[in-house]
């Protein structure tokens, strides 16, 4: 059963795919967030093209969505799961190409540490495929100090 939070929720999710039809598989996506129950999409970020992290395979296309929801973290995570395994999401190995791959940023102002689910995201500052979208939709969120430390990752807007 779904546990609702109190109060609305704004959180950031991450997407990206790199196999088939990546760019209208994070499109379907982000609609598929936002059926959710008790959540919807609010801003959307650009697509962008970026070269793999620590993984080979085929360039990723990205994205970050604002996402309003009364759902608590971790129903938030197992719901964003289940969009993941409809998009036949397959983990053989770590950093495996992907045809789906969905992550929490933020989930309000909230920290969490937990072996299933870790807020902020630890690696998201490190990583321009997040800052770049996630400045676009929220530019109060990404420093200048954090876009120029990713500033030599290729990154294309598409």
């Amino acid at each position: 059963m779904l546990e609702a939070v109190r109060e609305p929720v704004t959180a950031y999710v991450a997407l990206g795919a790199n196999l088939g039809d990546a760019a209208q598989t994070v499109r379907n996506a982000m609609d598929a967030i936002h059926a959710l129950p008790q959540t919807e999409v609010g801003q959307r970020s650009s697509l962008y093209l970026t070269t793999p992290i620590d993984s080979d395979g085929p360039d990723y296309v990205n994205a970050v969505v604002e996402v309003i929801t009364s759902l608590c973290a971790p129903d938030l995570l197992e719901q964003l799961q289940k969009i993941e395994q409809s998009a036949g999401r397959k983990r053989p190995y770590r950093n495996a190409p992907r045809t789906l791959d969905l992550d929490i940023l933020l989930f309000g102002s909230g920290q969490i540490h937990s072996p299933a689910l870790t807020m902020p995201h630890p690696r998201m500052a490190q990583r321009a495929f997040v800052l770049r979208p996630l400045a676009e939709i929220a530019p109060a969120l990404v420093t200048p100090k954090q876009l120029g430390a990713v500033r030599d990752q290729a990154i294309e807007k598409l």
